[in-house]
C-alpha cells in the first residue's frame, strides 16, 4: 500500500500535464486513490485566523481551481486546503501548451491564466458540502477582459462570504497580463479598501466574518516588501500568502527549451527566494500576522524551514507532481520526526525562529 501514491505520481508524471492533472482530480474525487493513515498529534496543531487547524500543511490554491476535490484532499491528510482562483465569469485561460514540467529541479512552469469555470459551477460545489467539517479556503481573481478588476474581487467576496473558511486575494499571478500592478502601493490600497469593506457587508448580512489574506509574488524589492506591509497592517488584513510563482530563473538543469518557457516558475528553485521574502514580510509586520509560507515545499525538512523563517502554516501544489497524493501525511511524519530532533515542543513554537537569519539573506 505504501507503494502506491509512489505508483500514481510515476503515472501522471507520464501524461501530458494538463491530462494528469485531471487525472489526479478525477482519482481524488472518486476515491480511486486510498487514504492514508492519518496524522493527529497535538505538536502539528495550529491556532491562526480564529481558525484550528489539525496540522499545518495546506494545498494551495490552482489545484482545485473549481472546488470538486477539497474534501478528497482533506481526506489525504492535509489540514487546509484553498479552491480557485476562481473568477466571476468562467474563462478558458491562456492557449495550450501552457504547463510544463522540469524534472530534473522537481520544478513546473505553468502559464494557466486562471483558467477556470467560474462563480457559480464553484458555488454550487461548495454549497453541496456547506456544513461539513474541514477548512477550505477560495482563492478569488479578476477576469482577464474586467473594466474593473477590483469590482471581480468584491464579487468574489460577495459570492462566497457564507461557505469559505478564509479568502485568498490572488493578485500575483503572472499569467494575466496586468495583474500584478494591483500590488503597487495605492492600487493595492484602494483593493483591500473596498474587498474588506464588502467582507464587513458581507459579515453584516451573514453574521459570520471571514478572514481574508493577500497572496503576493516572490518577485518583489525592498521598497514593494516596505509597502505590502505597511499597507496591509494599515488596512487591517488579516494575514498574507507568500508566494505566487515566480518569472525569474534562477539556474535550471532542465534544457533550455523548457526553462525559457514563459509563465511562473514554482517547486524546488522557488524555495530560497520565496522564504527570504517570507521573512523580510515577517521581520516588518510583526510575530502575530498569520502567513502562509508557499514555494518549494517537498518535504518535512522544508516545511521546517519554512516555518522558523516565519510562516504560521505551509501550502504547496507542484511537489504532489513528484512525491504523490500521499505528500501531506509523509510531511506530517517528517516535521514530527524534526521537531523531536531539534527538541522543539510543537509547531507554534517553531515559527519565526530563523526569521533573522533568513531575512538577512539577500533577495533575489
Amino acid at each position: 500500500m505504501e507503494a502506491y501514491p509512489w505508483l500514481a505520481a510515476a503515472l501522471f508524471r507520464v501524461a501530458d500535464p494538463e491530462r494528469a492533472h485531471r487525472l489526479a482530480l478525477t482519482a481524488l474525487r472518486t476515491r480511486i486513490v486510498p487514504a492514508p493513515a492519518p496524522v493527529d498529534d497535538p505538536r502539528l496543531r495550529v491556532r491562526a485566523l480564529g481558525i484550528d487547524f489539525p496540522n499545518p500543511i495546506g494545498m494551495a490554491a490552482g489545484f482545485d481551481k473549481d472546488a470538486e476535490a477539497p474534501d478528497a484532499l482533506l481526506h489525504m491528510g492535509f489540514g487546509f486546503t484553498e479552491v480557485g482562483t476562481v473568477t466571476p465569469k468562467p474563462q478558458p485561460g491562456n492557449p495550450r501548451p501552457r504547463m510544463f514540467r522540469l524534472p530534473e529541479d522537481d520544478a513546473v512552469i505553468n502559464r494557466l491564466g486562471f483558467n477556470n469555470a467560474g462563480h457559480p459551477a464553484a458555488l454550487a460545489r461548495l454549497g453541496r458540502r456547506a456544513g461539513q467539517p474541514g477548512i477550505v479556503g477560495v482563492n478569488v481573481g479578476a477576469n482577464k477582459d474586467a473594466a474593473d478588476r477590483v469590482a471581480d474581487y468584491v464579487s468574489g467576496i460577495h459570492a462566497f462570504a457564507s461557505l469559505a473558511t478564509y479568502f485568498t486575494v490572488n493578485v500575483s499571478s503572472p499569467n494575466t497580463p496586468g495583474l500584478r500592478d494591483l500590488q503597487a502601493a495605492e492600487a493595492l490600497d484602494e483593493l483591500l479598501a473596498r474587498v474588506l469593506e464588502a467582507r464587513d457587508a458581507a459579515a453584516a448580512a451573514n453574521g459570520r466574518s471571514v478572514p481574508v489574506l493577500l497572496k503576493v509574488a516572490p518577485d518583489l524589492d525592498e521598497e514593494q516588501i516596505g509597502d505590502i506591509a505597511r499597507i496591509t497592517s494599515e488596512r487591517g488584513i488579516d494575514g498574507l500568502i507568500v508566494s505566487n510563482t515566480t518569472v525569474a530563473r534562477p539556474p535550471l538543469t532542465a534544457p533550455a527549451a523548457v526553462a525559457g518557457e514563459a509563465g511562473g516558475l514554482s517547486g524546488r528553485p522557488l524555495f530560497e527566494p520565496s522564504t527570504i521574502v517570507l521573512a523580510r514580510l515577517r521581520a516588518l509586520v510583526g510575530p502575530e500576522l498569520p502567513i502562509i509560507g508557499v514555494g518549494g515545499i517537498a518535504t518535512g525538512d522544508d516545511a521546517f524551514q519554512k516555518l522558523a523563517a516565519g510562516a504560521t502554516l505551509v501550502q504547496l501544489y507542484s511537489a504532489m507532481i513528484y512525491r504523490g497524493p500521499w505528500i501531506a501525511v509523509h510531511i506530517a511524519r517528517e516535521l514530527l520526526s524534526r521537531l523531536d530532533a531539534e527538541g522543539i515542543a510543537s509547531v507554534a513554537d517553531l515559527s519565526g525562529r530563523g526569521t533573522d537569519a533568513w531575512a538577512a539573506r539577500p533577495l533575489p
